[in-house]
């Protein structure tokens, strides 16, 4: 497919653990599927303070080399209102420390890049986040407000139109109904803008008495309750992107190996086991327990052949617990 002329930049999150080799394994396949990409790789690690109780920084040499090798760059952020306690909003803090005024798109460390990714065609005037997402929340309690109240309060807590919001094809208090994403991408013109605003967002949401809030939990969900009002409020929604690029042929946010290898498509397999492959690579990630595993030992493939990929079970617990079955479980 074509390229677009846009420049834009990305960011991922890497820190001292998973996401190091996360991170690595993400750049690696960008090189690999995105030849065309000319903006720049940013791997955002939080800086050690007092909102962390070790130092989360990238320490692993190797991993540090391989990411340069790979065109990534390290940038250093601070952790002023989450670190350690809510680590999901790394990817909030981040934003801030991204070049003000350049389109970027944030990913999620545990993401594959499987084509080229200039061929999205982008709108970053207005922007948008992933539609692979389940209703998860908020919950709605026997005796508090249903989806409708309590999204309509978050809406005008922050002086938002609601009803604009809305997909009016769905049912009143269905989940689709109201606008959903998953934090797995999102995308903006401005990564400053977009940054202050949804952690004001967040932050309001966590620390304030919002009464229609009572009984529903924000940890892990904060993130994704605040980002739907964050892209109303810039003119953004869920049309923004056609279908079938991320989450598509471009992207494949897998999440964990297992997952991956029980659900996704045989284009994904090649590419993960491609970018694998080459010896710079695979002698940094074969570190990482659960890819030297499923990847270079291949527990995977015997993952693989527990599923119809045409007739998976709807239900992610029920893919689980089958890979579990089999002692083939690793995260």
């Amino acid at each position: 497919m074509q390229a677009t002329s846009q420049t834009f930049n990305i960011a991922v999150v890497g820190q001292n653990n998973r996401l190091q080799y996360e991170a690595l394994l993400f750049a690696a396949s960008l090189r690999h599927s995105s030849p065309q990409f000319g903006g720049k790789l940013f791997v955002a690690t939080p800086n050690p303070g007092p909102r962390w109780k070790q130092d989360p920084r990238i320490q692993d040499e190797e991993v540090l080399k391989a990411l340069k090798q790979l065109g990534a760059e390290i940038l250093p952020f601070d952790s002023h209102v989450f670190g350690e306690s809510y680590p999901y909003g790394n990817k909030i803090e981040a934003l801030m420390a991204l070049p003000e005024d350049e389109p970027f798109v944030f990913f999620d460390t545990d993401t594959l890049i499987t084509g080229e990714i200039t061929s999205v065609p982008f709108d970053f005037d207005r922007p948008s986040a992933s539609l692979k997402v389940e209703g998860t929340w908020p919950k709605p309690t026997l005796y508090g407000p249903g989806f409708d109240g309590i999204w309509r309060a978050l809406y005008a807590r922050f002086g938002l139109d609601f009803e604009s919001s809305l997909d009016t094809d769905q049912p009143h208090d269905h989940w689709r109904r109201y606008l959903y994403f998953n934090a797995g991408y999102f995308f903006y013109k401005c990564p400053r803008k977009f940054g202050e605003r949804f952690l004001d967002y967040a932050r309001t949401i966590r620390d304030e008495n919002i009464p229609e809030l009572t009984g529903q939990s924000l940890d892990p969900w904060l993130d994704q309750a605040a980002l739907p009002l964050v892209i109303h409020s810039f003119g953004g929604g869920r049309d923004v992107l056609p279908s079938g690029f991320l989450d598509g042929s471009v992207s494949c946010h897998y999440r964990l190996f297992p997952l991956l290898y029980a659900r996704e498509s045989d284009q994904v397999i090649d590419v993960l086991e491609t970018v694998v492959a080459p010896n710079k690579v695979k002698k940094v990630l074969k570190q990482y327990e659960p890819l030297k595993k499923m990847v270079l030992q291949g527990k995977g493939a015997k993952v693989r052949a527990l599923f119809d990929r045409d007739q998976l079970p709807r239900r992610e617990q029920a893919i689980r617990n089958t890979i579990k079955s089999k002692g083939l479980w690793l995260r």
